[in-house]
């Protein structure tokens, strides 16, 4: 059998096994989305945003990219976050990395990479931002952790200094914006950074909004 068709027969046996469970399932599904969440992932395979949180389907909104960046000229996450919040009122966002993630362990690099050299360039800036505290680590494993964390941190900020996170702080003073983390190794993750509605940024970065 191939690979693929593997997964046509264990989407017949998800499906089945939902109307065992609830027999009104997809036609409740299929009416309308009401996530509270939308989250902002890495698309490695080994973080899938549902699976590793125990999300439904219809709980979580979803965009996923190397390395869960979040580049202001990137128009395909600008449009997800802009119909989360204003369309779907997602109560919080999550910006989750992980550990052992190859976008960052290419950062740290220096191999051609083609067009990822471009993608994964904001996480060259952040290692540059913090180059002593990381060199100070000589656990490679480690500074790569490091790293990760960083990153997410870092994403988060430029969340927040979106016009669109501000435009819906201000009109429905939502989203929350979390920080994660994800473990390979043990599958759990953690809480690093929290945003509440209508934290005080830098000046510079605040919008006159109406």
């Amino acid at each position: 059998m191939e690979s693929y068709e593997k997964l046509l027969l264990q989407n017949r046996a998800w499906a089945h096994d939902q109307l065992e469970m609830d027999k009104d399932f997809f036609k409740h599904l299929a009416k309308a989305q009401k996530p509270n969440f939308l989250w902002i992932g890495c698309s490695d395979s080994r973080v899938p945003a549902t699976g590793i949180t125990g999300a439904l389907p219809g709980e979580m909104f979803v965009h996923r990219n190397i390395a869960n960046q979040v580049h202001y000229t990137d128009m395909n996450l600008l449009s997800v976050l802009h119909y989360a919040v204003k369309v779907l009122k997602v109560k919080h966002v999550i910006l989750c990395g992980h550990y052992g993630c190859g976008g960052v362990k290419a950062a740290l690099g220096n191999q051609e990479l083609g067009l990822l050299n471009n993608w994964i360039r904001n996480i060259k800036d952040i290692y540059q931002q913090h180059k002593t505290q990381l060199e100070e680590i000589k656990d490679t494993e480690e500074r790569e952790n490091m790293l990760v964390g960083l990153n997410v941190k870092a994403q988060l900020m430029n969340l927040a200094k979106t016009c669109i996170i501000q435009q819906a702080w201000k009109d429905d003073n939502i989203p929350y914006l979390h920080g994660w983390v994800y473990g390979l190794k043990d599958g759990l993750i953690n809480d690093i950074m929290n945003i509440a509605p209508r934290t005080s940024l830098e000046s510079i970065y605040e919008y006159e909004l109406e």
